[in-house]
């Protein structure tokens, strides 16, 4: 059977209760392992999710020469002198992540040939940003044949303003200019702990950058990197999964492994909603919910507002609070397909352009619904702990490319549910 034939039967009426462990974030582990592109050598990278991207990315550096070898939670991968610059592995079509391999490989051989990427249908991601970037650089791009083509006879330094604070974008300039000669400066550049991550890792290299963590990132390029050990940090959208599973199925839940601060305003809405929220340090947190939750409002935004990522939890949560709630969506136009599905389960539900509204009700009801994304998989999950009944949900293979261990993890928790392949196997 494919991974795709297996479904999730999930039965009503959990109330999740215990502590769970977050491991190293997905939309940082790979990015990290395209940055030891830039330097020759084995660069060592621990606690990395195990989850099906990080083989997938482990594919796509071995097509351009590198080797890669992955044990438990540690990736090691040995960039040799003599790198290929076509990266056009069949991995790339699955992953979209994969176009993080340009900026490394622009920035290190001058020229690339990326294959387009695939990964989550939740509407156009666009890499007009990326290749303006690199163009400021001194490098000509252009779309030819389902690939990004790239090159330049040198890179330097240069200003350069991003329309939006896209994530890929700000990373693939970033790991471009590290080995541009002279100063580039990224305005409107991403925030996210994520890219604060990659600046700590590139600075071990040997990079010089200022400004990690803000809108304004500072680069003076530097000649050469050298290879590095770095832990990955905590995955903060597995960690607010957990938050918004202890507020809907009224649990108690001690989430260790991930900074809080990550997670303010997730952790500040869930208050609003009724929860009783303890940060430990920047360790962790717990939260307690008693009773029904409240209605709250949600808008989506670049981080430090709250994450598009997170828009499928914010709707299930508010699919079983009391009152009504609007939920915006500013990032993604194709995430409320998830609201479809949520529908099939009883959930009262309207959408009209960016916004949805959402009216409470006391239990959803089973049926079978499909996952269209990682976050959208696991939103059905949690939802399925609201219904009555079984739920099905099918296209887990999206869960699986997010959350390590999330099955067994919800059974430990008080959860019960079971995979299933084709049509009835359990596992």
């Amino acid at each position: 059977m494919s991974a795709m034939s297996e479904h999730f039967d999930v039965h009503g009426g959990a109330r999740l209760v215990g502590e769970v462990e977050v491991v190293g974030a997905k939309n940082s582990v790979l990015k990290l392992m395209a940055a030891a592109l830039l330097a020759e050598g084995t660069t060592t990278i621990t606690n990395c999710p195990q989850i099906l991207d990080v083989p997938l990315m482990a594919d796509v550096l071995r097509s351009v020469g590198c080797e890669v070898t992955i044990d438990g939670d540690t990736a090691q991968i040995t960039t040799p002198s003599e790198l290929s610059h076509r990266a056009d592995s069949p991995a790339m079509g699955k992953l979209r992540a994969s176009v993080c391999v340009l900026g490394p490989l622009v920035g290190r051989l001058k020229r690339a040939v990326v294959a387009l990427p695939g990964g989550d249908a939740i509407g156009s991601r666009p890499l007009d940003m990326h290749q303006n970037g690199l163009r400021a650089l001194g490098a000509t791009s252009s779309i030819e044949h389902g690939c990004v083509v790239a090159k330049a006879d040198e890179l330097r330094g240069a200003q350069i303003w991003l329309d939006f604070p896209s994530v890929g974008a700000t990373e693939n300039i970033l790991m471009a200019a590290v080995l541009a000669e002279g100063t580039t400066v990224i305005d409107n550049a991403a925030r996210e702990p994520e890219i604060a991550d990659i600046c700590t890792m590139l600075v071990q290299m040997g990079a010089k950058i200022e400004g990690a963590g803000t809108s304004t990132l500072t680069v003076h390029g530097v000649e050469e990197l050298h290879p590095t050990e770095h832990r990955v940090i905590g995955d903060r959208i597995v960690g607010a999964t957990w938050a918004f599973a202890a507020a809907m199925t009224r649990g108690d839940l001690t989430v260790r492994g991930v900074n809080p601060h990550h997670l303010d305003l997730v952790l500040d809405k869930l208050r609003l909603a009724g929860a009783e929220v303890t940060p430990f340090d920047d360790e962790g947190f717990r939260v307690v919910q008693g009773n029904r939750p409240k209605a709250v409002d949600f808008v989506t935004l670049p981080y430090p507002g709250f994450a598009t990522d997170l828009q499928p939890f914010a709707v299930a949560l508010s699919a079983v609070s009391e009152g009504t709630s609007m939920i915006t969506e500013n990032v993604y136009e194709a995430r409320f397909r998830f609201i479809d599905e949520m529908v099939r389960m009883g959930a009262d539900a309207r959408t009209d352009g960016h916004h949805a509204v959402v009216r409470g009700v006391e239990t959803l009801s089973s049926a079978p619904v499909w996952a269209s994304d990682i976050r959208a998989g696991a939103g059905l999950v949690l939802a399925g702990l609201c219904a009555d009944g079984v739920t099905e949900v099918w296209d887990v293979f999206h869960i699986d490319r997010g959350y390590p261990h999330f099955v067994e993890n919800l059974n430990r928790l008080g959860a019960r549910i079971d995979r299933v392949h084709g049509e009835g196997e359990r596992i």
